[in-house]
Formats: structure tokens, C-alpha cells, sequence
């Protein structure tokens, strides 16, 4: 059974990544003669060549496409286990990093860290905000302790890395102009929609595909009168009649006053909002605590509906 050696396995992912020895001996700081020196000891372990020379860079025997895959999971493990030590060496275990996307930083977390500071001041709470995954990615590499994730029914989250736990479903809804004939209503639905035109998030928004599946649903393809950077974006073009949007709850905690909210009721698609953390790891005291906050934030958040 062969046995690696950390630094070559990460030259070797390297070399994967820049396709070149020398781009990667420029990245790990070496001389082009030392990576390659690594290489060999490297396929001597394994006992097969794992790249084949091209005249521009080189590329992946089938070996080592195997080898890469699990590289890569091996490295990465070992990157959150250095994480975790880092913070017992320097007695951070009485501090949270926590990560959480846009729409749920402005309205769900606030609640959820007010309710732990008041139980637990001596803790010092970081907050990172990214897309899902830049989140994910933090979680698996142990840059945060804890992250507030998101899914949707037809699509779970899945990871063989990370534990998750469903917190609440939150409903999309539809937003409309105060001038708009249907502004009154305070529930429609999609078939009354289907002649309208759209403002949906750019970028490839996962909103997107959220109301392309309603209208598919409701018989319909949504036309698209705008796309906009942010749901406030969105909102503002709403106001101004150019056009109708889609929304999930948590993005309208501010929101526009010459917009009105209208239900989709029983129909609505829905997200899921998780909880995440690492699945090989021991949490600490002020981790399982926050957990805790969490959970209780979304009953009562549920309870005073």
C-alpha cells in the first residue's frame, strides 16, 4: 500500500490545475527540476505515470485523474484540520465565524445573533457573506464554523463533507406596482400572470430559475423586461411599472413603499434554509450554542406568524 506525501500530492494537484511543471513550480515558489523530481518519487509510489507530455503543458493519465480527485478531498481535510488547530493553539474556541448568504444576513441572522449575544456575550461573532459556493466552500475548508445554506425541494443539497439541517421553508412570492391592476389582490395566481412582463435577478440568479419553473407549471415562458443586480434593483423598477418580479420573503425585509406583496398561496415554490457544518469535526461549546440560537430564532420566527 502506498503512502503520500502531503507536499507531492499538493505539487501534483498544482501541476493539474496550470496544466504546465512550470507554471506550477512558479506557483509552489521551486525550480521547474524540483517539481519534476517530486513528480517521479510521486509516480514511483503510485507505481504508474499519472501525466502525459503534450508539446504545450502536460495532461492527466487516467491514474491520474483518479489520483487528482482524491488529492483534492485529502487536501482539503487536511486544510480544515489545520483550521482546527489554529484555533485551539490560539483559544479561539470562544468565537464563531459564521456564513450566510445576502437575503438571510439582512433579515433571518439579526434576529438569531441578537437572541445569542444576549446568552452569550463573551463571544465574538464574524460574518461572512457570499454566494452558496463561496459558503460551501468555507465550510468544507474550515474558514467558518457554521453556515446558513439554502436549497430548493427539487434540488437538495448534498454533500459528502457537510451536515445539514433543514431550518424553515420560506415561500417565494410575487411583487407588483401599488399601480399595478392586481395590486389590491393579496394572493394570485401564476395563469393570472402569464401575459406580464418580468424583472428578474442577473447574473444567473438562481431566481431564475425558480419562476422559469412556475411559469412552466402555470403553462406559460415569463418574458424578461429587465434584469437587475439586487433585489432593491428589482424593487425600485417594480415601482416604476417596468415590469413585475419574484422574490423569496427574506429579500423584501426592507421593503420599497410603492410595492405591494402578493401570495402565491398553496402553489408557491419554496427554498429551504439550512444549517451547515462539517461533518468530521468537534464543535465547540459556543458552535453547539449558536446552533441552538438558530433553531429557536426560526420557532419563534414560525410562531409569530
Amino acid at each position: 500500500m502506498a503512502t503520500f506525501d502531503s507536499r507531492r500530492l499538493e505539487i501534483f494537484s498544482t501541476i493539474i490545475q496550470t496544466g504546465s511543471i512550470t507554471a506550477a513550480a512558479d506557483e509552489t515558489a521551486q525550480t521547474p527540476s524540483a517539481v519534476s523530481q517530486q513528480l517521479r518519487r510521486l509516480e514511483e509510489e503510485v507505481g504508474q505515470p499519472l501525466l502525459r507530455r503534450r508539446p504545450r503543458g502536460v495532461v492527466p493519465t487516467e491514474a491520474g485523474l483518479v489520483l487528482a480527485e482524491h488529492a483534492r478531498k485529502i487536501l482539503r481535510s487536511m486544510d480544515a484540520a489545520q483550521s482546527d488547530l489554529d484555533d485551539l493553539t490560539a483559544g479561539r474556541r470562544g468565537s464563531i465565524i459564521i456564513g450566510a448568504f445576502p437575503s438571510i444576513a439582512s433579515s433571518f441572522l439579526p434576529k438569531a445573533l441578537e437572541r445569542f449575544t444576549s446568552q452569550y456575550p463573551s463571544v465574538s461573532l464574524s460574518i461572512r457573506s457570499n454566494r452558496i459556493d463561496t459558503l460551501v466552500a468555507e465550510l468544507e475548508r474550515g474558514q467558518t464554523h457554521i453556515g446558513l445554506l439554502w436549497d430548493n425541494p427539487w434540488r437538495p443539497f448534498t454533500s459528502d463533507i457537510l451536515r445539514t439541517e433543514e431550518l424553515f421553508r420560506e415561500p417565494f412570492v410575487v411583487l407588483v406596482s401599488k399601480h399595478h391592476p392586481l395590486a389590491g389582490e393579496q394572493y394570485v395566481k401564476m395563469t393570472d400572470l402569464a401575459s406580464e412582463s418580468w424583472i428578474v435577478r442577473a447574473a444567473e440568479h438562481p431566481v431564475v430559475e425558480v419562476l422559469d419553473r412556475a411559469a412552466t407549471t402555470a403553462g406559460f415562458r415569463p418574458a424578461i423586461s429587465m434584469y437587475a443586480n439586487d433585489y432593491q434593483e428589482a424593487q425600485a423598477m417594480v415601482s416604476a411599472g417596468i415590469g413585475i418580479a419574484m422574490a423569496p420573503e427574506s429579500a423584501l425585509t426592507i421593503k420599497h413603499p410603492s410595492v405591494n406583496i402578493l401570495s402565491l398561496g398553496e402553489q408557491a415554490p419554496e427554498r429551504r434554509i439550512l444549517i451547515g457544518q462539517r461533518e468530521e469535526k468537534v464543535y465547540s461549546a459556543a458552535e453547539v450554542a449558536f446552533r441552538t440560537a438558530l433553531i429557536e430564532t426560526a420557532r419563534q420566527t414560525s410562531s409569530d406568524k
